[in-house]
């Protein structure tokens, strides 16, 4: 199964910077970074849950299935 985060539409589409995105939320900033960046890289549960209370947005508005025969990095 092939999951691809979000996260760069999600934090583009509220206008929002890759920096006021990791002060949000409280992560590191490689962590940010990398979210926003690599749709591959998927957020560790830990991570998702300070993402969705910090916004206030369920897991789904961040993570996508996007089945085994779709490149995720594209």
């Amino acid at each position: 199964m092939a999951v691809k985060n979000r996260i760069k539409e999600f934090v583009d589409a509220r206008g929002i910077t890759p920096y006021k995105f990791r002060q949000d939320v409280g992560i590191a900033q490689r962590t940010a970074y990398d979210l926003y960046n690599k749709p591959e890289q998927l957020p560790r549960s830990s991570v998702l849950d300070k993402i969705c209370n910090a916004y206030e947005v369920q897991p789904g508005e961040l993570l996508e299935w996007v089945g085994q025969s779709v490149d995720v990095s594209s």
